[in-house]
């Protein structure tokens, strides 16, 4: 692309191009990529090997960003779930059953020595 030309590069989400730009920056530092051939925003005069290993880094630490975004997420379902589960779960003991006492819904039969969950 020559100097000077419209860049088609445009991203998904207007407001983080400057976010884009400093990411972009700061992985071409810590990969020790000699940034004075960049003239503003374009980078032609960059070996394509660099320019490349920039965009590369960029894409792997975005996925691994993503992953660790999904987990969290996929951690706050079961949390929530498993909560949800919980307030169920002593509703039930509370009498949400008809003729069940807390003595014997303990998971050891009649004996009334297991753990009373209410």
């Amino acid at each position: 692309m020559a100097s000077g030309s419209n860049n088609s590069n445009t991203p998904v989400v207007v407001q983080a191009r400057q976010a884009l730009k400093r990411f972009r920056d700061e992985v071409a530092n810590e990969l020790n990529i000699d940034t004075s051939k960049i003239q503003g925003d374009y980078w032609g005069y960059l070996p394509s090997r660099d320019a490349g290993a920039v965009g590369g880094h960029m894409v792997k630490r975005m996925i691994e960003a993503a992953e660790h975004s999904l987990v969290e997420q996929s951690a706050a379902q079961v949390r929530t779930g498993f909560y949800q589960g919980l307030n169920t779960s002593s509703s039930y003991t509370q009498g949400g059953q008809q003729g069940m006492g807390p003595q014997q819904n303990t998971g050891m039969g009649n004996t009334g020595k297991g753990i009373n969950l209410t």
